[in-house]
């Protein structure tokens, strides 16, 4: 045989990515978006002390990052109030989940999350041949309650859960995510991503026991601290678990300047409380817009707002294909009923300007 020789569970999957992303599709149309509104970046930036500190670490990028992250985890533990052996650093949350499904799914391992949850999950699960199992929203929400009776059911090594929401912006309160905590079967491990936690109403997340074998959390830079493109999560969890990621994580996967950028970031609350007050402004802006287009904006715990465009899935599409021609970059759910929906990032006043002005339009043309 003249090539490589592919396992079977890599024939087996589709040749599929879980997004296609702005620039991909700035490509194929032949011009720039107007409008970046649907990857949940920060529009505002990061910190200028992050930009700075990057600045100065880009002149020893000759240098491989430190392997351990040595003052990022301990600058993170202080401020969560942990020890630093409960923190991992990675590329992402989703290389921190990569990471952890190859540590604990197996071919034919059972793995319950919700039907229209973050998708990369699902990718980095069908990728090491675990089994998905899906339970549908309560409504607008993740079913906390219905995705551990499946966890029970189907033995499952692990159970996902985001708080607040992606795609639908929605949030439970910290009792009723510590009430799953406290529910995880025997065998089972909860991630938690709080990926949007900055955003979420006073209340939302239950406190940290850093030592609880159960639960798993998940943190990132890319949204609040406006650092998608530095690729910086953190993990906190059990100490033998977070020593677990040091038998498969990539050791030199983190750069010096994100690695320096993400450290001054942190140390920069005043930028955060900043960043956390403009997307609570631009997430009101979204909300007026769409009720100035007949349309009703969900509550939201992120830097995002979901639209429900008032009809069905392929309604929704044709809006968000409509918008995408006016140079709107937006995105939607991937699944019924929650396609009903288009889901649009907080951003500055100019970029909701494009929205404004052509919502309209896209509605008319959409419905004609």
């Amino acid at each position: 045989m003249i090539g490589p020789r592919y396992t079977a569970l890599v024939q087996s999957l589709p040749a599929t990515v879980p997004f296609v992303g702005p620039e991909t599709q700035e490509r194929s149309r032949g011009r720039p978006f107007r409008a970046r509104l649907g990857a949940n970046e920060s529009i505002f930036g990061p910190s200028p002390r992050a930009v700075a500190a990057m600045q100065q670490a880009a002149a020893e990028t000759w240098k491989y990052g430190d392997a351990q992250n040595h003052d990022l985890r301990q600058a993170l533990a202080a401020d969560l109030g942990v020890a630093p052996h409960h923190v991992m650093v990675g590329e992402g949350i989703d290389g921190l989940l990569g990471y952890l499904v190859r540590m604990l799914v197996a071919p034919g391992d059972a793995v319950v999350t919700s039907q229209g949850a973050y998708p990369t999950f699902n990718y980095h699960v069908s990728g090491f041949g675990g089994v998905l199992h899906k339970v549908p929203y309560a409504g607008d929400h993740e079913d906390p309650e219905a995705l551990i009776a499946r966890a029970t059911e189907v033995g499952a090594k692990l159970v996902y859960l985001s708080n607040p929401d992606n795609p639908m912006g929605s949030w439970h309160p910290a009792d009723r995510i510590q009430a799953m905590i406290d529910a995880v079967p025997e065998g089972t491990l909860m991630i938690l991503d709080e990926a949007y936690i900055e955003f979420a109403p006073a209340g939302t997340a239950p406190p940290i026991d850093p030592e609880d074998p159960r639960v798993i959390r998940m943190r990132t830079f890319s949204k609040a601290h406006g650092m998608a493109g530095a690729r910086v999560g953190y993990a906190v969890g059990a100490a033998p678990l977070i020593e677990g990621f040091d038998k498969v994580r990539n050791h030199f996967g983190m750069c010096r300047i994100s690695q320096a950028g993400a450290l001054a970031a942190l140390g920069d609350p005043d930028w955060l409380a900043w960043v956390k007050g403009q997307v609570a402004t631009a997430r009101d802006r979204i909300a007026g817009i769409a009720g100035e287009n007949g349309l009703v904006a969900l509550p939201s715990g992120t830097n995002f707002v979901t639209v429900d465009c008032g009809g069905d899935g392929d309604f929704a599409r044709r809006v968000l294909a409509e918008l995408t021609a006016r140079d709107v970059f937006v995105r939607m759910p991937g699944v019924a009923p929650l396609d009903r929906c288009i889901r649009i990032s907080a951003g500055p006043r100019d970029h909701l300007d494009v929205l404004a002005a052509e919502l309209p339009g896209a509605l008319a043309a959409a419905r004609g």
